[in-house]
């Protein structure tokens, strides 16, 4: 009985009035790019800006040297782990934390054709990921902590060397060196809980997960996307080409900031509005005080009209008051 109560709740038609939410409730009005897309292009212009500017920041930080810490013979003992590849490359990272929010967003666009929703919810998304990024490689590039398999970059024939200080005299291919000295905090796991994160946060608004109607079927959908994030962070665990405290910190930075970016587009998840941004709530309330003050002016201009058809119905119908008017006029 509980196993088919839950199968009806995911089904189809259910699926989609859980992302129609409480929009047909409040009478929701089409903004299509077609329509509105260009003004909010233009309101917006400069936050796309800053992005370019976060992003060519965050090429110069990928390019710029770590500091190469001190790494002394007792500190080996931790950083003797073998060197392996990744189990989740570089180049899928943008595909789970970027695209794949794009593509929800893109169904919902199609289902709601709210392009308020749509240019927002891409905008926090990049706005997330970026400064994460940008946060994550500076703090990279300032501790320049070691990596796990620290040793095998530094000695990739197991023979140890060092200078008369105590601090190692790296052989290795120098990528894999300056690489070592990349561990704190974790990339992928930043990345992949500002982009991941955000998708959780904008599904929870957008299911109404937190309507204190006790459905928590809706909370599956909601850390679905974290459980992925989760399962990247320990694969770098995993790999040896992080220490624990790089992914906790990595997914705990990565959290917080896509939380103030969603903040600043979209009401929290739990309010009743948490299914649109604030920008269709105002361009709503905008477009119903112009509907009122144009009923106002329609109801003002025929006052007049409607009393020149009175006065004329009145003398057709040989109203008493007409010979009055007449005698004080000097007409009878």
């Amino acid at each position: 009985m509980a196993w088919g109560n839950m199968m009806s709740y995911f089904s189809l038609p259910n699926f989609r009035a859980i992302f129609q939410g409480r929009v047909r409730q409040v009478g929701m009005q089409t903004h299509t790019i077609k329509s509105h897309g260009a003004k909010i292009a233009r309101d917006h212009l400069h936050d796309w800006l800053i992005l370019l500017l976060l992003v060519v920041i965050e090429v110069i930080l990928f390019a710029m040297h770590p500091f190469y810490r001190f790494v002394g013979k007792d500190m080996m003992t931790d950083l003797k782990y073998p060197l392996k590849g990744n189990t989740v490359p570089v180049w899928t990272v943008p595909l789970y934390a970027v695209l794949l929010p794009v593509a929800v967003f893109l169904l919902v666009y199609i289902r709601r054709k709210d392009v308020y929703d749509l240019h927002h919810s891409i905008l926090g998304l990049l706005f997330s990921v970026l400064i994460t990024a940008v946060i994550t490689d500076a703090i990279k590039n300032a501790l320049g902590w070691p990596r796990p398999d620290f040793f095998w970059r530094c000695f990739p024939d197991g023979k140890e060397l060092f200078d008369r200080w105590g601090n190692v005299i790296c052989h290795g291919k120098g990528s894999d060196v300056k690489e070592g000295h990349k561990s704190f905090p974790s990339g992928h796991t930043s990345w992949s809980f500002a982009g991941l994160g955000f998708l959780s946060l904008y599904l929870s608004g957008k299911i109404k997960a937190f309507d204190r109607k006790g459905h928590v079927a809706k909370l599956c959908i909601v850390f679905l996307p974290l459980l992925a994030a989760s399962l990247v962070a320990i694969s770098r665990v995993d790999d040896y080409w992080h220490h624990w405290q790089d992914v906790f910190a990595g997914g705990l930075l990565g959290l917080i900031v896509a939380a103030f970016c969603y903040a600043q587009f979209f009401p929290p998840p739990y309010n009743d509005d948490g299914w649109g941004p604030y920008a269709y709530f105002q361009a709503l309330e905008e477009s119903r005080a112009n509907t009122n003050a144009g009923q106002s002016m329609n109801a003002l201009d025929s006052q007049p009209m409607n009393a020149l058809v009175v006065s004329q119905q009145r003398r057709q119908n040989g109203d008493d008051l007409a010979p009055l008017e007449e005698l004080e006029s000097g007409r009878m």
